[in-house]
């Protein structure tokens, strides 16, 4: 779906998890943290929210010859600036950043974790904004999220390579050290989420639950998975992978 207010408004009640919708109480304000001082006051009322909203994807949707990546760092500005929610906005129209990406065929999947750059470079990111609010700096801002589009581009590829290596060198040691239970196919469901369950590999045509069950305790004892309880549930954790995931490092343990 192209991108509207109401995909935005979908996004923002799923990071917040409650039924909001476009502010309608006035008063809200953007404050500096260290200060206090107004730095900021959105605009106010419904009405003139959403009709500033609907200029907001006439822009997005303009085919015109403008650059993607300028259209979205102009779009982006433009939804923080507007501020449609009580709370939320950041978050989501650094979201819109990414499907607007995918939607121009920049992106085949939403990968690019732009959030990363600018939660890393937040101060730059707050002044610049303000600069065009204030006076119409437009250049400062447009450079500074294509620099964020490159290193997240950069970033996110050595990532992708870090895992694909770890997928081969986890591969090679299940098949090595325990080649009665290898398949590549298995191999390759160890790296669809940082953790699985003896359902999921079930349902993916492994094998039979205690098929399953018997693998999962091989790769455990040789190091490759580590088993945790939630609940009533076990979680059989692939610890390279979460690692790889959840850090900026791309170096693991070695199998050896």
């Amino acid at each position: 779906r192209p991108l509207s207010t109401a995909i935005a408004v979908e996004i923002c009640r799923t990071i917040k998890g409650t039924n909001l919708d476009i502010r309608r109480v006035p008063g809200v304000k953007l404050a500096n943290p260290r200060t206090q001082e107004v730095i900021y006051t959105p605009p106010e009322g419904e009405a003139l929210l959403r009709d500033k909203l609907a200029n907001w994807e006439r822009f997005l949707h303009e085919s015109d010859e403008l650059d993607p990546l300028i259209r979205m760092a102009v779009g982006h500005y433009q939804f923080e600036a507007i501020h449609p929610f009580m709370d939320g906005n950041g978050r989501t129209g650094r979201v819109l950043n990414i499907l607007y990406l995918v939607d121009k065929q920049l992106l085949e999947i939403p990968v690019l974790y732009l959030s990363r750059y600018i939660i890393q470079n937040r101060a730059d990111y707050y002044d610049l904004l303000l600069d065009v609010t204030r006076s119409y700096q437009w250049e400062g801002w447009l450079l500074y999220m294509l620099e964020g589009v490159r290193t997240t581009a950069d970033w996110t590829t050595a990532k992708i390579r870090a895992i694909r290596e770890l997928l081969g060198e986890t591969t090679n040691y299940i098949r090595s050290t325990a080649p009665s239970i290898y398949t590549h196919e298995f191999a390759e469901q160890l790296f669809i989420q940082p953790y699985c369950r003896i359902g999921n590999l079930v349902h993916a045509g492994v094998g039979h639950r205690e098929t399953v069950s018997k693998y999962l305790k091989v790769l455990c004892d040789i190091g490759v998975l580590e088993e945790q309880k939630a609940g009533r549930e076990k979680l059989f954790i692939n610890p390279r992978f979460l690692h790889l995931l959840t850090t900026d490092s791309n170096k693991y343990r070695s199998f050896a």
